[in-house]
């Protein structure tokens, strides 16, 4: 199954995708010019989509870590059924 259209993430994603990052660096890093354009600006903070980011750490960092994420972010590549069918 493909992913949902939007995949996003915040900070604290890209931290983790990025290494387990400290704020402070990820901050650094989301503020350099070559870094996708977030989508959104919230309260809680701007939001990227995670595909630009991923493929930006790819291209940039290495592979990306998905190492301490919670469970459906990223989104799995296997969602399960949506109950509105």
């Amino acid at each position: 199954m493909a992913r949902p259209p939007l995949y996003l993430v915040g900070s604290y994603e890209i931290g983790i995708l990025l290494g387990n990052l400290s704020r402070q660096r990820t901050y650094q890093i989301t503020r350099r010019a070559s870094f996708p354009e977030p989508v959104a600006g919230l309260a809680q903070g701007q939001v990227w989509l995670g595909d630009q980011v991923e493929a930006w750490i790819a291209a940039n960092r290495g592979e990306p870590s998905r190492r301490g994420l919670t469970p459906g972010s990223p989104p799995a590549d296997d969602p399960p059924d949506s109950p509105d069918g």
